[in-house]
């Protein structure tokens, strides 16, 4: 299967190479996260986004049945890239090695993929759950919490507090790095050491019993 909508060549265009379906799909795909990176979902249109791959309209209807059903593929992958990025951190031998490989893997996440974590970080559409980093954040904690679990259970902790203390360090390390992706400093070692270095010297002295001890 080709694309037979393309948008006519304007003057002084070289030909373009025909592509397959396939083809095309990643290309919309890639044409749209950075739209929707730059412009955010409201202000991203259709239109937009063809004009930019030099297709027409039904191209993108064709192949998303729309800005939603394109949009929601973006943030799919994206969401299933960052999750798996993190799962694969976590598999670590220490607890104090599987945070730093989080908050390494977060981050240079973040360095790599910078339209797609700004498109995680915007917005999603109205009525839609997709694409809030929130629920990213869930997703991974998610993950964190059986690993703290494990800990405190060794340490004599109550494992009550796992999903407060894993939504803490996961939340820590995504709105830090919210931060560091527009400011670009200090570098990605010297953010993951100083967040890792204040959540382990916190866990490492946590107090059992913080409300009597306070």
């Amino acid at each position: 299967m080709t694309d037979d909508n393309v948008v006519p060549l304007r003057s002084g265009e070289k030909p373009r190479v025909r592509m397959t379906a396939a083809e095309r799909r990643v290309q919309l795909m890639d044409i749209g996260r950075r739209a929707f990176a730059e412009l955010g979902y409201e202000a991203t249109t259709v239109e937009e986004i063809a004009d930019r791959a030099h297709v027409s309209k039904p191209v993108v209807y064709e192949h998303f049945g729309g800005k939603e059903g394109l949009y929601a593929v973006i943030v799919d992958h994206e969401v299933r890239h960052l999750l798996e990025k993190i799962t694969r951190a976590l598999e670590a031998p220490h607890p104090r090695e599987a945070l730093e490989q989080a908050a390494e893997g977060f981050l240079s996440y973040i360095e790599e993929h910078q339209d797609g974590f700004r498109i995680l970080v915007r917005d999603a559409p109205v009525g839609s759950s997709t694409g809030a980093l929130s629920s990213v954040i869930g997703d991974i904690a998610a993950d964190v919490e059986g690993l703290l679990a494990k800990e405190f259970k060794k340490r004599g902790y109550s494992k009550k507090i796992a999903p407060v203390m894993a939504r803490a360090l996961v939340g820590m390390v995504a709105l830090t790095g919210q931060w560091w992706l527009d400011a670009g400093k200090p570098s990605r070692k010297v953010v993951a050491a100083n967040l890792v270095n204040l959540a382990w010297n916190g866990l490492k002295d946590l107090d059992p019993e913080p409300l009597k001890n306070r």
